[in-house]
């Protein structure tokens, strides 16, 4: 007599708990990501097999364009970017009312002249996004990127700078930037590079 054989039954796995978990990390971690900001400009910087990592914190940087020109981002905190405002204001004559200091905040980085600026922080700010600028000066007789690199360092000398210069630009436009640096006695900045694989 052929044995009968027993009615097999599927496992039921409750999902229910592994969902909520998994749209509780996901949550997680779109709250509390970082995104990077955008260049104002395509850079390719040039490649190293260098594995440092730039600070987190108390950064400012420096971007060089390809046909060599300089834009300044200063740091995220919005009260020291608003009294930068002030301070390069002071130096360079021109006053900023408070709606300026808030466009400046909110703008990732300047890249025009001092007699500019508070036309460009007046424009809408899907304008600004979109304006070609010349660049913030940078030559022998208009040191407009050294006066932002020295008066944030006034303001907190924690500050740390990096520079992100396009593999394509001219040597000289580099070599015043590292000439301006030495002339106020900075000389430890980190360079940007994109990751090379080490043979």
């Amino acid at each position: 007599m052929a044995r009968v054989k027993p009615k097999r039954h599927g496992v039921v796995t409750d999902m229910t708990a592994m969902c909520d978990v998994t749209f509780l990390l996901l949550t997680f971690f779109i709250m509390t990501t970082q995104f990077k900001k955008p260049d104002v400009e395509q850079i390719k910087p040039p490649s190293s097999v260098s594995e440092k990592l730039l600070p987190d914190a108390n950064l400012m940087t420096i971007n060089i364009t390809k046909d060599g020109k300089f834009y300044f981002a200063a740091v995220e905190n919005s009260k020291e970017r608003s009294e930068l405002l002030d301070k390069m204001g002071a130096k360079y004559g021109v006053q900023f009312s408070n709606e300026d200091k808030m466009a400046f905040i909110k703008t990732p980085a300047i890249g025009v002249p001092m007699n500019q600026l508070k036309g460009f922080l007046k424009l809408p700010e899907d304008q600004r996004k979109n304006v070609i600028t010349k660049g913030v000066p940078l030559d022998s007789t208009n040191k407009q990127l050294i006066d932002w690199v020295s008066a944030s360092l006034e303001i907190n000398p924690q500050y740390k700078l990096a520079i992100k210069g396009d593999g394509a630009t001219n040597y000289p436009k580099v070599k015043n930037l590292f000439e301006g640096l030495r002339d106020i006695e900075y000389y430890k900045f980190w360079l940007i590079t994109t990751q090379e694989t080490n043979k």
